[in-house]
């Protein structure tokens, strides 16, 4: 393998920053006349035989059966000769080469006597002393791939101890500074301005520069000819200098062909020169050993194609060596001829038919050249499975223009022919052909590989545009080169091997990444299950594809829990009933058969969400699907009959639904064990056993799957997840696997129609989020007992999220398989202010104006104030400094000054307002709020509209345009962007338009409204998707935060690297956020600092932020981050305690899911900061986190410095949520228990290495920091999700700081136990300017505010009235969220009274939710008891009463409607 491949290191400092063109100023004959083709060193390699490969799995399993990864693996082949050179190799991330390392050194002729030591990487920290002590007794030292931080310092630290040469390849920026061959070096030089790497001479810089392409992209790539010329024309180059540096391109040279033969030459020659240099004997012997070392010649280069294709069956005829293809087309002309189907005969080698999909699949050459087995294995598999593989290996930088230059597909040939596109005049159209899709078992970027991931993503337009053109699936999947496939197994794929396969791939739009095996010992092993796991999923998008529109068969999937609160088809920030409307009416027109749907006015997706409420309901579900259909029409023609407890659309003619009937299966569980195999159906019936069949059952135990059926499209709800009313069976069940009726909605859903399924080819989940993706199973990197790896099988799973999610979306992309089409956020709107609070606004601008000049009406005025201020609860906001009776004129004009900066405040608050449909373009009103929202008051109204104007002639010119010249246009668009190499969204340079700034902001409105109109690509994106094609890639954020990078929407969205946090914004930021906790905290505390802090780390908020939860971690600690020369974050500091100035503050760093493992880097940097802080030579009273370590120490607890908790391993949530929806709690406390429960395994570097499985439960070092915890942090990233927004809040932070308070003593002033305060940072806020302030609240004052500006906001409620039962469920889960809030911080009085007013005891607002959605109106008027009931609200006793009988009502009802089919 190659991180940094071929010289991405070292030639930024051998050639010109701008180099050349290769291309016509370089060539053979434009060398002088007496360089001969042989002087070159150019040679054919003679072809070598690649070991034997069976397609047996069982050798497989027993070799990773007996796999043992334990132990010392450096190898000493010492010959004890005092005369030897001492020569360390380090194979970096190549373990697996370590034998032909080996043998190499054993081949080396008798006169180089060296006694060789080969490491691996992970030697360097598992057996230091045996490194350490071989490094400063080598004479010569060789590295290859060493890049870990850890592994950096401490071979850095060594190398100075080496006299000789010191070879580095490929390696970490700062050892390749190390490099040195006698007079050249690599180390900077010092002369002042021209400080840097000393490098060659001027003339040798002159030669090496022609070695480059035009193109910026391949630059890396044409840098890989300089290995093939540089050291011949170094010969004619005159110096020591330009010698020795030939030395050392020739031992890389050697190095980078590879090969047991080619390391040998390089060791022979590196030794051959130490040894003349260094000949210690005189006289005749010394002359002899000298000559005979002269007399030695060095080995020809074996020289492998840079690029070239395999395959098992391509021999020589009489040798049998293995040959090489020299293109794809050649390749396939051989592989589709009756001579290969011949020999496969004569060796009984698997074929697939000549007609099946065909596959690009990209390999290292490196791994090629060192006969690893895995690539014939890897090969024979896929002829096995029916598919043709086309094996393309590579160096890894030059991937992309193997897609450019190689290949090409049906729709890139169809779309040349029509002109709407380009190809890019590198395309070999006699060296090309056609694939279906593309495999890279490289992993990194596309463009670049290796050197690509140096700047991530830099490349990524170029990827998108080449990998759209193709519109075929790309793959990423690869044996774990830096994993064993037993640590793969204990713990996921981690950190670094992370990046390579999910983090930088995804950002040029991968999917369906699969892990094909990994390392046992020193060996790379493919696991046949996962390698079938793959095929069937290239066949799975395949046949989508190659099947007509009209047959294809769809299963588009709602969400629907919790249950019984009106939650069935609804999702975050979507109109799901719209949105499904939407996508059924394009699927007709794209040729879809929907049945008649699209062609009935009357159908709706409101219909289709009612009716599938009521096979969601328990009765119904008792009678079994047999008897659904029936209790449709019934329910049909109550709503008919006027009954306002049935959906009003199912009144219509055919309720609606256009056709739609009932379709579905009773499964027994026998049936249920055929489908999905005797292996995972043994886990469902130990965890379910028959008298616990979990819910979907009907009256005789089967299964009962249930949807509605539209042509050929098959619309279903979601399995709930768990026992409905019995949470804790799932907090104290490890396994957590799904119930029996789960299993068989998705393997029913994906068995073909003649054996009785419903054949479904893909899955549409409309909407974020599900749950399959959180299923129990491998932390990332699926395996065969993950149980979303088995319910999506093979189908390809269209999965529709929201734009502004990207941590939760990485869930559903990696562990369920989830293409991902983003939809935008609503528009947003301004709180105003209502009500109560509009006419506290008008008083309170009257008594500032002075226009009241008696004293008595300043009086009543100011009485009148107070009243307002006192009913609103705006005192518990700014509290008056004394009674109000006794302040002075000037005090109580202070306060009110204070009290109308809070109600501007408050007024030009941000909300989103009411919900997105799926593909929808955006008014004009909803463009001028995007833009109010984005701009503020930069632009007036006026000018927003006049933008928005403007961009409508433009449309309307552009399709006129278009519509004159639609061919033309297309292709004068894509010549142009061919030539431009930018998009439309790029900057405008203001130094060259001469605009102002206002023409600036106005051009920038006019993008972001272009932008917004591209909503309809959500669908577009859709339909591509269900053609087996690829999806443009793009960042996850909101357009507020995140800016235009984030539009437009209907892409697959990703997150970002996890090596470069925190950015050096979010760094800024963090570090002003924690001064402001820690000012806030000696404020209210006496000057006391915080001995413990707890600090929630969420995934959303860390990728949002670009780290900014993880910087204050850092400032509050006293530490920073250290990045090395790419960029990347290597290691957090500590701070010394006379510049940090104030003691450390200990951490509880309280971990989401998502965070833990989407971010295993952060999470091993961090246990390494806590670790060195708790041994740091500092006082305990200067340094808690030792103070705390040094108390655990002393009661034996094991693992002391532990900081970082979250779930079990491959486990989410803290289940609080899930015990408050279902009211199963007595005491407040409880719920503290809960969290602490759910949240007692600890991670990081110290957790996963040292023989104790990473997530180990350590409740006493927990119980330590929670009762030393004296307040908690927690980040908002987004105006959408606030605290009262989402369920996760109140159930994570709010339970948390229960858990403190429960550990905490009794206050003596108060008789209660002592709060702990919990500081909220809404991260949209504030500026990057180093001198603006943080706002850090309270969070009681943000719950306040978010009410008044949300929930209790008459605007804010009426948009989501509007939206329907998705908008009635949105009011009841933040209903359900003030419950939450109230049980573990406080929720003010006023805010229960006000939100009863506003949704249960207004009729008219009562008749809407209840007639949209029963089930959510119920809850509501619920919640508002329980909250009376347990104390959170004293509401009087006429108000209660009401709602009882709101209450009563509702339930009869519903128990009315529920109960009428039974």
């Amino acid at each position: 393998m190659a991180l940094i491949i071929k010289l991405v290191c070292l030639l930024p400092h051998l050639l010109p920053s701008e180099p050349t063109s290769f291309v016509g100023a370089f060539s053979p004959s434009a060398l002088p006349a007496r360089i001969t083709a042989s002087q070159l060193g150019i040679r054919r390699r003679t072809p070598f035989i690649l070991q034997s490969s069976t397609l047996s799995r069982e050798a497989d399993v027993t070799a990773i059966n007996n796999a043992d990864d334990d132990g010392d693996n450096s190898s000493s082949p010492d010959n004890g000769d005092d005369d030897a050179v001492n020569v360390v190799l380090v194979t970096g991330f190549e373990s697996f080469n370590r034998q032909l390392y080996e043998e190499a050194g054993r081949l080396l002729p008798p006169e180089c006597k060296i006694n060789l030591k080969v490491f691996a990487d992970s030697d360097i920290q598992s057996n230091k002393e045996s490194f350490s002590t071989a490094v400063q007794n080598a004479d010569l030292f060789i590295g290859s791939l060493i890049f870990d931080y850890d592994d950096v310092v401490a071979v850095s630290s060594l190398l100075d101890n080496v006299n000789g040469p010191r070879l580095l390849f490929e390696c970490a920026t700062e050892l390749m500074s190390y490099n040195r061959v006698g007079s050249f070096t690599m180390e900077s030089s010092d002369d002042g301005d021209n400080a840097g790497p000393s490098g060659p001479p001027p003339a040798v810089k002159a030669i090496l520069s022609k070695f480059s392409s035009g193109k910026e992209e391949d630059k890396i790539n044409g840098y890989l000819k300089l290995l093939k010329f540089g050291p011949d024309l170094l010969k004619f180059i005159p110096g020591e200098k330009a010698s020795d540096l030939r030395t050392w391109l020739e031992a890389y040279r050697y190095w980078n062909q590879g090969g047991r033969n080619n390391v040998k030459a390089m060791l022979q020659l590196v030794t051959q020169r130490w040894l003349l240099e260094h000949q210690r004997e005189g006289g005749d012997e010394g002359q002899r050993a000298v000559a005979a070392l002269e007399s030695l010649t060095l080995p020809e280069l074996e020289v492998t194609p840079d690029v070239g294709l395999l395959h098992p069956l391509l021999v020589g005829e009489g040798d049998g060596a293995m040959k090489f293809a020299a293109n794809p087309k050649s390749y396939m002309e051989w592989r589709l001829s009756p001579a290969c189907s011949e020999l496969a005969k004569q060796q009984k080698f698997p074929l697939a038919p000549n007609d099946a999909p065909r596959i690009a699949v990209l390999l290292y050459r490196k791994h090629v050249i060192t006969n690893q087995r895995y690539i014939q294995d890897l090969i024979r598999y896929f002829e096995a499975e029916g598919l043709i593989p086309i094996p393309v290996f590579i160096n890894g930088v030059e991937a992309h223009t193997i897609v450019r230059d190689w290949l090409t597909s049906h729709h890139e040939i169809a779309s040349v022919a029509r002109g709407t596109i380009q190809r890019d005049s590198t395309y070999k159209p006699k060296e090309a052909t056609s694939v279906d899709a593309i495999v890279s078992t490289i992993g990194f970027p596309l463009v670049g590989g290796p050197a690509g991931s140096m700047e991530a993503g830099r490349n990524v337009a170029i990827a998108s545009t080449l990998l759209s053109h193709m519109q075929v699936p790309y793959i990423i999947a690869s044996p774990l080169l830096l994993q064993s496939i037993p640590l793969w197994k204990s713990n996921g794929v981690m950190g670094l091997q992370s990046v390579v396969l999910y983090s930088l791939p995804e950002l040029d739009g991968a999917i369906d990444t699969v892990v094909l095996g990994g390392l046992v010992g020193d060996r790379i092993a493919l696991i046949p299950e996962r390698v079938r796991k793959l095929c069937n999923r290239l066949h799975g998008w395949i046949s989508l594809r190659k099947t007509p529109v009209e047959d294809r068969k769809v299963s588009i999937m709602l969400y629907g829990f919790p249950p019984n609160v009106g939650a069935v088809g609804t999702a975050a920030l979507l109109d799901v009933p719209n949105s499904l409307e939407k996508l059924l009416r394009r699927m007709h027109l794209e040729g879809y058969d929907v049945g008649g749907f699209a062609m009935d006015a009357d159908a709706s997706g409101q219909s289709l969400v009612a009716a599938l409420a009521i096979l969601g309901e328990d009765p119904v579900i008792a009678g079994g699907v047999g008897r659904m259909q029936e209790a449709v029409e019934r329910r049909m023609e109550r709503a008919r009959g006027g009954d306002n407890t049935v959906a009003e659309t199912l009144a219509g003619p055919g309720g609606g639904l256009g056709g739609a009937t009932v379709k579905g299966v009773d499964m027994k569980f026998d049936e249920l064990e055929k489908i999905m195999g005797k292996y995972m159906t043994k886990k469902v019936r130990k965890a379910w056993p028959e008298k616990e069949r979990g819910p979907g059952v009907n009256a005789k135990n089967e299964m009962v799957v249930a949807g509605l059926q539209l042509g050929n499209v098959f619309i279903s709800v979601q399995p709930l997840l768990g026992v409905e009313g019995d949470p804790m069976r799932l907090l104290f069940e490890r396994d957590l696997t799904p119930h029996p009726q789960y299993c068989a909605a998705y393997e029913w859903m994906r068995l073909p129609e003649e054996k009785g399924g419903a054949g479904s080819q893909a899955v549409i989940h409309l909407g974020m989020h599900g749950t399959v993706e959180w299923l129990p199973g491998q932390p990332l990197g699926n395996d065969r007992q993950s149980w979303s790896d088995e319910m999506i099988g093979s189908m390809p799973n269209v999965y529709v999220y929201a734009a502004n999610n990207p941590s939760e979306s990485i869930l559903a992309k990696r562990r369920g398989y989830g293409t991902l089409v983003s939809y935008n956020v609503p528009p947003y709107g301004r709180a105003g202010l209502y009500l109560e609070l509009a006419n506290l606004k008008d008083l309170v601008s009257e008594y500032r104006s002075g226009e009241v000049s008696s004293s008595s009406s300043r009086s009543d005025l100011r009485e009148a104030i107070l009243g307002s201020c006192e009913r609103t609860g705006i005192t518990s906001d700014i509290e008056l400094p004394n009674d109000a009776a006794d302040l002075s004129d000037e005090a109580f004009d202070s306060w009110i000054a204070t009290v109308s900066n809070y109600l501007v405040e408050l007024e030009a608050r941000l909300f989103s307002s009411g919900l997105h449909t799926l593909g929808a373009l955006p008014t004009d009103k909803e463009l001028s709020s995007y833009l109010n929202a984005y701009f503020n008051d930069r632009l007036s109204g006026e000018e927003i509209e006049n933008v928005i104007a403007a961009w409508h002639e433009q449309q309307k010119k552009s399709k006129e345009k278009l519509q004159t010249m639609p061919d033309f246009f297309s292709w004068l668009q894509t010549f142009a962007g061919n030539f431009m190499g930018g998009n439309e969204d790029s900057s405008i340079n203001a130094a060259e338009t001469h605009a102002t700034e206002k023409d600036l902001l106005k051009d920038e409105a006019m993008r972001i409204v272009d932008l917004l109109g591209k909503n309809v690509e959500e669908i577009d994106s859709v339909i591509t998707l269900l053609d087996g094609g690829y999806v443009k890639p793009a960042p996850g954020g909101d357009l507020l935060r995140d800016g235009t990078s984030v539009l437009p929407t209907g892409r697959n969205i990703h997150a970002l690297d996890p090596y470069r946090m925190p950015s050096a914004g979010a760094w800024a930021r963090g570090e002003r956020a924690a001064q402001e906790i820690i000012r806030q905290h000696l404020s209210a505390n006496g000057g006391a600092y915080p001995e413990t802090i707890a600090v929630t780390l969420w995934g959303l908020d860390t990728i949002k932020t670009r780290g900014e939860s993880i910087a204050i971690v850092l400032a509050l600690v006293g530490a920073r981050p250290v990045k090395e020369g790419t960029g990347r974050t290597v290691c957090y500091e500590l701070i010394p305690l006379n510049e940090l100035g104030r003691p450390r503050i200990d951490i509880l760093a309280s971990l989401s899911g998502i965070f833990r493992d989407s971010f295993a880097n952060v999470v091993d940097l961090l246990d390494d900061m806590f670790e060195r802080a708790a041994v740091a030579d500092e006082s305990p009273d200067m340094n808690y986190i030792k103070k705390h370590t040094m108390e655990l120490e002393a009661g034996g607890t094991e693992r002391p410095a532990a900081r970082l908790f979250s779930n079990p391993p491959g486990d989410y949530g803290s289940m609080v949520n899930e015990v408050i929806g279902n009211g199963d709690w007595e005491e407040s406390e409880a719920l503290g228990e809960i969290w602490k429960g759910r949240n007692a395994y600890s991670y990081g570097r110290k957790e996963g290495g040292g023989g104790t499985r990473s997530g180990t439960a350590r409740p006493e070092v927990l119980d330590k920091l929670l009762s030393t915890t004296e307040r908690v942090v927690q980040e908002i990233d987004s105006v959408e999700y606030g605290l009262t927004d989402i369920q996760e809040y109140y159930a994570n932070t709010g339970a948390l700081k229960k858990a403190a308070e429960n550990r905490k003593p009794v206050d003596s002033s108060t008789g209660k136990k002592k709060k702990v305060a919990v500081s909220v940072i809404e991260a949209f806020g504030g500026t990057s300017d180093d001198s603006s302030k943080i706002p850090v609240r309270d969070v009681e004052d943000v719950l306040r505010m978010e009410y008044r500006s949300k929930f209790l906001n008459p605007k804010w409620r009426d948009a989501m009235l509007e939206q329907g039962s998705g908008g009635a469920y949105e009011v009841s889960q933040r209903m359900t969220a003030m419950v939450g809030w109230a049980a573990t911080v406080n929720v003010d009085n006023f805010v229960f009274d006000q939100a009863a007013e506003r949704y249960a005891l207004d009729e008219d607002v009562a008749n809407k939710l209840q007639k949209s959605n029963p089930e959510a109106f119920k809850n509501v008027v619920r919640r508002l008891l329980e909250a009376s009931g347990r104390g959170m609200w004293d509401a009087d006793e006429d108000t209660i009463e009401k709602l009882k009988s709101l209450y009563a009502d509702a339930d009869d009802l519903v128990e009315q409607v529920a109960s009428s089919f039974v």
